[in-house]
């Protein structure tokens, strides 16, 4: 069964397309890249998924319901949770009170000792066990990046969203990340993942979707994808196509 399926989006600012009549599903279980360079309108999509902003024309389905209007709080009770390309944190709180926060909010709602008891293990399932009651201004970034998915997954999502998870982290940050990642996709869930690491997307992803200037380019096994002469151009520019 499809958890998502994207059908003819377009999104228009003014005269500026940012994308254009994008189509793409992503089935139960499946992990699916979405790629291409930098203004080619990912972020966007990842945006009209979520409901952080709202498509010109089209449709976007959740377990074929129609979601396209729906606003993001009522997106995300349906089963859907991002992160972001900037890491998003409460300052205010502490660890366990930002991924807590993810459980009041999220798709499925705990409360009192239960959502505590969740939190703390979502935190072990970042790799942040013990450190529940730090400020997170404390914290390095990938430990930020750490609490933000702990945040989303501790409202059980059905759709998990990830929006340059891996960005700005050194060697070997991406390592501990990539293989946090692939824990996820271990537990059979369903993610669509934005990103630019390449070694991360082929060790990750069952397929990719590619964009170019807002629309579609390519579809298929990453490897397959990343060898087509108009992704390599998309990247890199003709003389290398």
């Amino acid at each position: 069964m499809n958890a998502l399926e994207v059908q003819g989006i377009v999104k228009a600012y003014g005269g500026l397309l940012a994308v254009r009549d994008m189509h793409f599903d992503l089935a139960e279980g499946e992990v699916l890249g979405l790629l291409g360079p930098n203004g080619s309108g990912k972020t966007t999509m990842i945006n009209l998924i979520s409901g952080s902003q709202r498509a010109t024309s089209g449709a976007i389905r959740l377990f074929g319901e129609d979601i396209t209007r729906r606003p993001a709080n009522r997106i995300s009770k349906l089963g859907v949770a991002r992160t972001f390309q900037l890491v998003r944190m409460l300052e205010s709180m502490s660890v366990i009170e930002n991924v807590e926060a993810g459980g009041v909010f999220g798709h499925a709602r705990r409360w009192g000792r239960d959502l505590r008891e969740y939190a703390l293990a979502m935190l072990d399932k970042v790799g942040l066990a013990g450190k529940e009651a730090l400020p997170v201004g404390a914290l390095t970034y990938i430990d930020q990046k750490r609490v933000e998915l702990a945040r989303v997954l501790v409202g059980d999502p059905k759709v998990l969203l990830l929006d340059e998870w891996l960005a700005g982290l050194n060697p070997t940050e991406l390592l501990t990340g990539i293989a946090l990642i692939d824990t996820l996709r271990a537990e059979g869930r369903t993610i669509l993942i934005v990103e630019h690491v390449m070694d991360a997307i082929r060790s990750l992803c069952d397929r990719c979707v590619v964009m170019n200037s807002g629309i579609r380019i390519a579809e298929g096994r990453p490897e397959a994808v990343l060898a087509e002469p108009e992704v390599i151009e998309a990247y890199l520019g003709s003389e290398h196509a």
